[in-house]
């Protein structure tokens, strides 16, 4: 069994600071270790004021943006030129301060018109090869959802079935409908798996994955291959009993 460690901060702001001098550090760390360092990216609100942090602080820490190499967990299945995009939103936010090689930076492939979400993400899944993250960023959804891999939708169901590292998904409960995720394959071998969750709304599902690791939720099903880091505000960790959480 893995590492689970879970750090409970007052507010999203604490939570979102906290959280990125520890990413930046840990990633440093690393760079230490090894020549290039693998980073999934998340979507979400509460992952974007996670990379408002991050660069900030970026340079006053010795990261190097260099020696990344930046993937997503998830992705819309729309046009390049929809700012919704997950890759588009972390991009604007991170490369104000972080220089990345354009090479070593991995979005999702976009709807071009030419192929379903399924081919694209067969072609996402050629791109990873046989990459093992080092760090994992995953979000939190109300309804315990992680990437776009939903309860009680075929997207959790498929799961058990298939070895492919994406899939394409589709009538997602969430618009747009039409999807790329990786699969919980490709997360649990990540190294290390970081969670985060910010609002009560998210309690239940937060004590369900955490302390029960509910097998009907996505959230429950995840952890890394050395690590799980849960990192919540107080509204989302407020149903965890309290020897759960570390300041």
């Amino acid at each position: 069994m893995s590492l689970q460690r879970i750090y409970r901060y007052r507010s999203l702001d604490e939570l979102t600071v906290s959280m990125a001098g520890r990413l930046a550090k840990r990633l440093s760390e690393l760079q230490q270790q090894k020549e290039r360092v693998h980073l999934a990216l998340t979507g979400g609100t509460t992952a974007l004021a996670l990379y408002e942090s991050l660069a900030r602080l970026a340079q006053a820490n010795p990261l190097d943006p260099s020696r990344l190499e930046l993937w997503w967990t998830s992705e819309r299945y729309v046009p390049t030129t929809d700012q919704m995009r997950n890759a588009t939103r972390a991009l604007t936010v991170l490369a104000r301060t972080l220089p990345f090689v354009p090479s070593q930076v991995h979005p999702m492939p976009s709807s071009t018109g030419t192929m379903d979400s399924d081919e694209a993400a067969y072609a996402y899944s050629k791109e990873l090869a046989d990459v093992t993250f080092d760090i994992c960023l995953l979000g939190l959804g109300v309804d315990g959802h992680v990437a776009s891999i939903y309860p009680n939708h075929p997207s959790l169901q498929v799961q058990s079935e298939t070895n492919l590292s994406v899939v394409g998904v589709t009538n997602a409960p969430i618009e747009p409908s039409e999807r790329i995720t990786l699969t919980l394959k490709t997360f649990n071998k990540s190294n290390e798996i970081w969670l985060l969750a910010s609002g009560e709304e998210k309690a239940d599902v937060v004590a369900r994955a955490v302390v029960h690791h509910d097998p009907l939720l996505p959230a429950g099903l995840v952890h890394g291959a050395s690590a799980t880091y849960w990192f919540l505000d107080r509204g989302a960790a407020s149903k965890l009993p309290y020897y759960h959480c570390r300041f």
